[in-house]
């Protein structure tokens, strides 16, 4: 009971210095609470809605994810151009004029907050606000921001779109282009090779075939011919004599080509190139005939050496003709033969054109499913029936200050002051080690005095104490707000000291 009533006793002599802590502090603090702005804050919330056409109808040209493009709208929103735009067309700031760009800018950035919400089932959400010493010009910054938002939203997703229209329609032209050529290339080649293309290799083979066989056919007939003459030769040089039988050697070589005529007509048809051959050698061996039936001397019989020379001319004539035909025949077989050598290498040729137009023909068929593709993505978008950004809750003027919470303010300070008044007074008494009660006489020197007496001021003593005592505690109720005030209008406004503080101690009251 004792030490209690010592220690109000103590308390009580340094009274003056907690009081004027305490008075100090909730001073400072009152008066910031009274000096400090208010602060309006308005508020709206975007959400980004997904198309109203199911993917599985359409392909979106522009794919880019909710979140993505929120933050790319952020970064586009925050840029210099735009916060000062908003903040002299509102003038958001009463001394705009005076201040820099840079400070205009950071000042924007430090009043607008931007929160992104997102996630996996959840719908994605923008919450815009912008913070001012006015209720009204906070409200149209906000109406501002939104109303940059989504103009750059339409703007920039319609541009996307357009600009993915304009790539594939250049390159459907230029693929358009590069098969007009690359089929000019194919039909002038096609047309300087007409002989000697694959597609006819197998007609010109089989022709081969039917050329070589003339060829030997004519070959044997030429032969047969001529061993025809060398017998009538011999003949003739044995017996001086040519058999002439009442049917000429002609008559029965025109009867036998008549027969040829009629089994060829019997498998080809007229105009086939075999049955032209017979028909011709038909002509000419009518013509010998006629000829020798024209020959005729007086009596019944004509002169062995006169048969003897029609015959050799007709056999002579008959291998002329057919040598003729043979060179033909040659001529026409090396030409073949020639367009089925050049077969090869135009078949490799016409191959490499033929895959070089498949490819760009593919290539081109992508392109004109992708510019559908894109000029329905782009349709839909001029009809913002793609991802869209929606208000949910529209920027309105707040009817109250945000902050600053005046009230907390200053019964914190008050709390504060008392605190550090305690603590103050705790901490002379801690370090105060001077005798100041017989207690402390008899623990210190070991010595119990008989009877103790406290020191007794003069009466001036008193007066000269009470007067420094209230000459401070004037000082610090009229010095304290004015030198806040000197501050706040020479040095720094207190807003901006107490939003450094609070931004230091993580305290947002």
């Amino acid at each position: 009971m004792n030490n209690l009533s010592f220690y109000i006793a103590v308390f009580m002599r340094r009274f003056h210095y907690f009081l004027l802590i305490f008075i100090l502090t909730s001073a400072a603090a009152i008066t910031m609470a009274v000096v400090l702005p208010p602060v309006f804050v308005s508020e709206t919330q975007l959400l980004v809605e997904s198309s109203t056409i199911p993917d599985e109808l359409r392909a979106p040209t522009v794919q880019t994810g909710a979140i993505e493009e929120l933050q790319i709208i952020e970064q586009r929103l925050m840029t210099r151009g735009n916060l000062l735009s908003v903040a002299r067309s509102v003038n958001v700031f009463e001394e705009i004029d005076t201040m820099s760009v840079d400070d205009i800018v950071e000042a924007m950035r430090d009043a607008t907050k931007i929160d992104l919400t997102a996630g996996r089932g959840l719908a994605t959400i923008m919450g815009l606000g912008f913070a001012s010493d006015n209720g009204e010009k906070s409200a149209g910054v906000v109406n501002q921001f939104v109303t940059l938002i989504l103009e750059d939203s339409l703007s920039s997703r319609v541009n996307r779109a357009s600009d993915t229209l304009k790539f594939f329609e250049e390159q459907v032209d230029r693929l358009g282009k590069e098969l007009a050529i690359q089929s000019g290339i194919i039909l002038d080649f096609q047309n300087e090779n007409t002989g000697a293309l694959p597609d006819t290799l197998s007609f010109r083979l089989t022709q081969q075939s039917v050329i070589q066989e003339r060829l030997g056919s004519v070959e044997r007939q030429i032969a047969s011919l001529r061993e025809q003459r060398r017998r009538l030769v011999e003949i003739f040089n044995k017996t001086g004599q040519v058999d002439s039988a009442s049917v000429t050697p002609e008559q029965q070589r025109l009867s036998t080509l008549q027969d040829d005529l009629r089994r060829a007509l019997a498998v080809y048809s007229t105009e086939n190139p075999k049955v032209k051959l017979i028909e011709a050698q038909i002509a000419q061996q009518e013509a010998i005939v006629i000829s020798q039936e024209g020959v005729v001397v007086s009596g019944n019989r004509t002169a062995p050496m006169t048969v003897l020379d029609i015959n050799l001319a007709d056999i002579d004539a008959r291998v002329d003709l057919l040598l003729e035909q043979k060179q033909q025949i040659v001529v026409q077989l090396g030409i073949l033969v020639t367009s089925i050598e050049k077969t090869a290498g135009n078949a490799i040729r016409l191959d490499a054109y033929n895959r070089d137009y498949t490819n760009t023909q593919q290539q081109y068929n992508n392109a004109v499913d992708s510019l559908s593709k894109a000029a329905t993505g782009e349709r839909i978008e001029l009809l913002s029936k793609g991802q869209t950004i929606v208000v949910l809750d529209p920027p309105t003027a707040p009817q109250s200050p945000t902050s600053p919470n005046r009230k907390l303010i200053a019964a914190a300070g008050v709390l504060l002051g008392g605190g550090l008044g305690f603590a103050f007074v705790f901490l002379l008494e801690f370090l105060n080690n001077s005798i100041r009660r017989p207690s402390d006489i008899v623990n210190q020197m070991g010595i119990t005095p008989i009877a103790t007496v406290p020191y007794i001021r003069t009466p001036m003593e008193l007066v000269l104490r009470r007067a420094t005592i209230i000459g401070i505690f004037a000082l610090v109720i009229v010095g304290v707000p004015a030198a806040l005030f000197a501050v706040h209008q020479y040095y720094m406004p207190l807003d901006l000291i107490y939003e450094q503080i609070a931004e230091k101690l993580g305290d947002s009251i």
